[in-house]
């Protein structure tokens, strides 16, 4: 019996575009083109087609039993591939084999009707979903508790809050039982607590022996479910191998060491009346690096300009360091040190040091952020890769590693109290 879930070879998906199309929506509209064509300029207009894979040559396999993680920016040709997997579209080239039985959470909330109950929503989108009766009816009980939603079960879903339709539609979704589930990025729905009861429900379904292939932007979630990871890059087969090894590469794609001329970022927040225009890093000694030491002395060097002929007053400024997975580790606040800049004019230089870095070794990302009088000026993400090199900090020849002890690094000792005497 073959151990093999899922089989993609030569898979590729091509997509004709027409560059010069005119939509016509009346009869009056298609005879009005038509007259057009032999005279005046819209007869040189010729339509032109460009082919646009979204899918090219993507070859993996997926064992039975294994959560695979699929990640790639925006337009990789993630949900193509899942489109292809679950049988909506058909590849130009390429074949895709599943073994076993398929469900898929494309999009949470395909096949709800807005006028009919929760109760009525519940037996019509399982039923799409792939689910018999009987099913349904045995987990009728556990999809209402998990959704929250019990009071209402019975009122038209149009009248339901955005949350409880999205928390009612994973539900349904999440309690599917087939051999083989296909799933596209169903944790960004809900709030963080709703977020955190469907990152359960996932793992609860990986452990229970079912093959899962996730699609998610949301790193730590696929780090935490996924065994092996396939990463898509411009429509190709990037990398696959390991979650933490894969996803090291994807993220480390997106961002340059040193970012010499913010001038040049478009993707900023804010009315600009601040601008950040570079940053770089200092050790110590106060010369330039491209990696801070783990306990030493690091000083965030930035570069401003204030447009020519005005003074703003109370400008705050931040560096605002991250975990290459995303959360925020460290706020380091002009506003928090009570040293806002009452006047800045023309262009200039801000330092802020950091006497001793406590952050574990590891690779770390930074944004900026600036405001005028309270109001967003110049805000920008991933304006620099930090990479942070590892020390004796505890002076004990130990070196602290981020996976087993956390990213932070605190000065502490150890000590036994003398042991009390006994009176008499």
């Amino acid at each position: 019996m073959s151990q093999i879930a899922i089989q993609v070879e030569g898979l590729s998906k091509k997509y004709r575009i027409k560059s010069a199309h005119h939509r016509h929506d009346t009869l009056r509209d298609h005879i009005m083109a038509t007259l057009r064509r032999g005279v005046g300029p819209d007869a040189k207009k010729v339509a032109r087609t460009e082919d646009v894979w979204a899918v090219r040559d993507v070859s993996f396999e997926v064992k039975k039993g294994e959560v695979l993680g699929l990640i790639g920016r925006n337009g990789a040709g993630k949900t193509t591939l899942l489109k292809i997997l679950s049988r909506i579209t058909e590849p130009t080239a390429g074949r895709a084999v599943m073994h076993g039985r398929v469900g898929s959470l494309l999009e949470v909330g395909t096949g709800f009707h807005p006028e009919l109950t929760g109760r009525e929503n519940i037996y019509l989108n399982a039923a799409i979903l792939g689910m018999t009766r009987k099913e349904i009816e045995r987990k009728f009980d556990e999809i209402v508790d998990f959704a929250g939603v019990d009071k209402f079960i019975d009122t038209p879903v149009k009248r339901y809050s955005s949350g409880m339709y999205v928390r009612l539609a994973f539900a349904v979704a999440a309690h599917l039982e087939p051999e083989i589930l296909v799933v596209d990025e169903v944790l960004a729905v809900g709030d963080a607590t709703f977020q955190k009861k469907c990152l359960g429900k996932m793992n609860d379904i990986a452990k229970g022996g079912r093959t899962v292939l996730f699609v998610s932007h949301n790193m730590p979630a696929v780090s935490s479910l996924c065994d092996r990871a396939v990463w898509l890059d411009a429509g190709r087969l990037r990398e696959q191998g390991p979650t933490a090894t894969v996803i090291s590469s994807y993220l480390h794609s997106s961002f340059k060491k040193q970012e010499a001329n913010l001038e040049q970022r478009t993707d900023r927040i804010g009315d600009g009346r601040f601008r950040f225009s570079r940053v770089w890093l200092t050790n110590g000694a106060g010369t330039s690096v491209d990696s801070l030491v783990s306990g030493k002395e690091a000083t965030f060097m930035i570069e401003y300009v204030v447009p020519p002929g005005e003074k703003l007053r109370n400008i705050l400024a931040q560096v605002i360091i991250r975990d290459l997975y995303g959360p925020v580790l460290i706020t380091l606040s002009s506003h928090l040190t009570g040293q806002n800049f009452e006047t800045l004019s023309g262009t200039g230089t801000l330092s802020c040091r950091v006497p001793s870095l406590p952050l574990a070794a590891d690779t770390y990302i930074i944004d900026l952020w600036s405001s005028v009088n309270g109001e967003p000026s110049d805000c920008i993400k991933d304006v620099l890769e930090m990479l942070v090199v590892e020390s004796d900090f505890y002076g004990a020849g130990k070196v602290p590693i981020k996976r087993k002890h956390g990213p932070f690094i605190v000065n502490h000792s150890w000590n036994e109290l003398p042991r009390p005497t006994n009176a008499g």
